[in-house]
């Protein structure tokens, strides 16, 4: 059985998250640059053994897609072709940044550290990881 990947999708960041090969732990992997995030999966993806990629998906309260799911939607259908042995699924990312900025805060993370967007959109991924992890459970 291989890992799950958990992607935060971002406009200039992306937040990525990975599973224990056991599928029992979330973690915080990596943020990477968007514009380099192709490559790197293919990196990644090519030394570790990944089976199931989840992506946040950017919805509003009501459920409705948000603006950003212009940006993600492709990324997605991208995933969809560049890994067909992979199973590419979408999962709800409402509140994770708030969560995120939360667990970082609660962690006792010095207020300059807290500011940096590439650590929340980690946990963000995480977030995201832990929730389906423990909603296909």
């Amino acid at each position: 059985m291989g890992r799950i990947l958990a992607i935060d999708y971002g406009a200039r960041r992306t937040g990525i998250a990975v599973s224990d090969p056991l599928r029992i732990i979330a973690g915080g992997l990596e943020t990477v640059p968007t514009h380099t995030l192709m490559q790197w999966l293919r990196s990644y993806m090519a030394t570790n053994e990944v089976d199931t990629i989840v992506v946040g998906k950017p919805v509003r309260m009501d459920g409705s897609p948000s603006e950003s799911m212009a940006l993600v939607e492709p990324f997605f259908r991208a995933l969809l072709r560049e890994f067909p042995a992979a199973k590419v699924v979408w999962h709800d990312e409402r509140f994770t940044s708030v969560m995120a900025q939360r667990a970082i805060r609660e962690a006792g993370v010095p207020k300059m550290k807290r500011r940096d967007k590439a650590l929340v959109d980690k946990v963000s991924a995480t977030i995201i990881l832990q929730s389906y992890m423990e909603s296909s459970q």
